[in-house]
């Protein structure tokens, strides 16, 4: 039988934060582990936002939702987040990095970083960093990616698109960073003894405000067309985002693994266990891209 949101154990007691929680996959998600009893901490890049999505998903549950202010393009406000995550709750149970940004014309981070980098991988590199002591035995951490790993690179010589910047490059570096990330968390874990899980999702080609945000930012007709072309192949922010909610809940996900789609393609369907990117596989570039994260986001 196909795994759905049905399947997702009981989360009573349970705290949960999720960023990009305001739409698409992240809204998706709170709603489902909310509908399970989770205590589900929406964080967003404003308040308004989180507030707004928590009045969204009222009564949709009876986990408990809190609206929380956190910018994955500012450093300063994911390390305020997260400490204040920290101090008024304790202990969390899944930390979902879902947040992202999607092929944009080139813009910087508040420190000064390509956006996509920033957001898709620095930011939620700081806040894992941040939220590792406060994480409860066997919580889980999960990375979510996406199909485009399996062509991203990660341009060591040029990681900020400052020579040359292809908003689609930048976008693949990002989500495979995602996946190295995950898989050399959980390396780190394995060697301290740590009962944690990291593992990594992707959507497929899921519905979500990426394809309108992304075709609004670059003014792309070529793009707007492609999106109305493929628009079949796509299905719901539901759909797209039971692989994350299965690597988060279920028993049979695997640390260290990776969850998509089942169908043709790993584009659309219920969640399975997909192929990693054979670039997220090269441990050697997975512990220098954590070094290198390390040394950016301020040690």
């Amino acid at each position: 039988m196909p795994w759905t949101c049905a399947d997702i154990p009981d989360q009573s007691g349970r705290t949960a934060l999720i960023t990009g929680a305001n739409s698409g996959l992240g809204l998706e998600t709170a709603r489902a582990l909310a509908g399970k009893g989770a205590r589900v901490l929406l964080a967003c890049r404003s308040l308004e936002k989180a507030e707004a999505a928590c009045r969204e998903l009222a009564g949709d549950g009876p986990g408990e939702l809190i609206p929380l202010a956190m910018d994955l393009a500012d450093l300063t406000s994911v390390h305020r987040g997260a400490a204040a995550v920290a101090e008024r709750w304790g202990a969390i149970d899944l930390l979902i990095n879902n947040a992202g940004v999607m092929a944009p014309p080139r813009q910087l981070s508040a420190q000064g970083f390509e956006l996509q980098f920033a957001v898709n991988h620095l930011g939620h590199f700081a806040l894992t960093q941040q939220l590792l002591p406060v994480l409860r035995p066997g919580a889980r951490v999960v990375h979510v990616s996406s199909g485009a790993s399996y062509f991203g690179r990660i341009a060591f010589d040029d990681l900020q698109g400052e020579q040359r910047y292809d908003a689609w490059a930048a976008y693949a570096q990002s989500k495979l960073a995602n996946v190295m990330t995950a898989l050399e968390l959980q390396r780190r874990l394995e060697a301290q003894g740590a009962t944690v899980h990291s593992i990594a999702a992707h959507p497929g080609l899921a519905r979500t405000n990426l394809q309108p945000t992304s075709v609004a930012a670059r003014g792309s007709r070529v793009e707007a067309l492609a999106y109305r072309l493929m628009d079949p192949l796509f299905q719901s922010a539901a759909m797209g985002a039971l692989p994350q909610l299965f690597a988060a809940t279920a028993a049979e996900a695997k640390a260290a693994g990776f969850y998509g789609p089942g169908g043709l393609g790993n584009l659309k369907g219920h969640p399975k266990a997909c192929r990693i990117a054979p670039a997220a596989l090269d441990a050697a570039a997975c512990e220098r891209l954590w070094s290198v994260s390390e040394e950016l986001c301020g040690g």
